[in-house]
């Protein structure tokens, strides 16, 4: 594929970006109120409006800054509220919320393969619409898989720390999630020793093996 310039980078990422983040938060909400919290309902965070989920500096900035420099793109909305004393069993109940988000991410990860699938079939007939599908698509895949995977990461506050914190015993579940505050300057650490990047690659890899030949690109 062509190199693309900045402002068509930025055309072919905002959608993928977008959505992946919004839909993100609105699955916890979401899968928060079927265990009986209404705290992000009433909040009117359970919309796909992106104005409502948008975060100036994980939204905008740092995925803008990511393009820019050429690494791999993620970024973060701001956070759907959850009071877990609204939930009969607060640790399991909060883990089948955090695995809602990385769960919506792969289920668009699919939805952004067949986009780009579709790209490739019109593309002798519609070639510059043919080429944003797949551009986009691909981009889609990308910032998916790098959200579910990286959300999966046991750092609090990621969501596989909620999902793990419901298997510890309740003095460790106590000691782990103090590192919450923390956990923002760890993930930064690791992204700039080089190591975050060698975590998700290879899951990264994997699962975009996976959903590239399940639709058949």
């Amino acid at each position: 594929m062509l190199e693309l310039s900045l402002m068509q980078k930025i055309a072919v990422w905002f959608l993928p970006v977008i959505f992946a983040i919004t839909i993100h938060e609105v699955a916890h909400g979401w899968v928060a109120l079927q265990f009986g919290d209404r705290t992000a309902q009433m909040l009117g965070r359970l919309t796909l409006n992106p104005f409502k989920h948008i975060d100036p500096v994980g939204t905008i900035l740092v995925p803008g800054v990511l393009l820019v420099l050429g690494g791999f793109v993620f970024g973060w909305a701001k956070a759907v509220p959850v009071n877990t004393r609204n939930f009969k069993r607060p640790r399991h109940d909060m883990a089948w919320v955090a695995l809602a988000g990385p769960a919506s991410n792969i289920i668009m990860a699919v939805i952004w393969a067949v986009v780009a699938k579709i790209g490739y079939m019109i593309m002798p007939n519609y070639d510059e619409i043919g080429k944003f599908m797949v551009y986009s698509g691909m981009a889609g895949i990308t910032i998916n898989l790098i959200l579910a995977i990286l959300n999966m990461l046991p750092i609090p506050p990621l969501d596989g720390s909620r999902i793990a914190a419901a298997f510890l015993p309740k003095k460790m579940h106590y000691f782990y999630m103090k590192l919450e505050p923390y956990g923002f300057f760890i993930v930064v650490g690791l992204m700039f020793l080089g190591i975050l990047g060698v975590l998700i690659s290879e899951p990264f890899r994997l699962a975009q093996s996976f959903i590239l030949k399940m639709v058949g690109l």
